[in-house]
């Protein structure tokens, strides 16, 4: 990705998510709805916009089809916002990324709660041969 299209992502995704906590009236989308990333095209025609939506399945699905009927007049907005000479369509899409993240992150507190169990079990039985249980050698002879 160049400076430009770089600067002109960030752009937009400052202005979009002025536009959807201010401007865009729709039940649909939830005040909590953050724009992760925006990635444009490099001829500038395109302007592909991340979203992570929080609440159901249904309730993104019906936040996802607002905002992808918002999209002309948020285009519209953008082209008083922008210094371009055409301004990119623009394509909502759900972020996975975070859903990702999440599950890596649950995998990860899993595999740390089995490690620190495993320790446990072989503190205790090492505590258990150093007192003399039941493993242990008799000197009994």
């Amino acid at each position: 990705m160049s400076r430009r299209t770089e600067r002109l992502s960030s752009v937009i995704q400052q202005e979009l998510a002025i536009m959807i906590l201010r401007d865009l009236n729709d039940p649909r989308v939830p005040p909590i709805t953050s724009i992760t990333r925006v990635e444009v095209a490099e001829d500038l025609s395109t302007a592909d916009v991340y979203v992570s939506i929080m609440g159901t399945e249904g309730q993104q699905s019906a936040a996802l089809i607002a905002l992808r009927h918002s999209a002309g007049i948020m285009r519209t907005y953008l082209t008083k916002a922008l210094t371009t000479r055409t301004t990119p369509f623009l394509r909502f899409h759900i972020d996975e990324n975070l859903k990702k993240e999440l599950a890596i992150l649950d995998l990860l507190k899993q595999v740390s709660q089995e490690t620190a169990e495993k320790d446990r079990k072989l503190a205790e039985q090492q505590e258990q041969q150093q007192q003399g249980g039941p493993d242990s050698p008799t000197d009994s002879q």
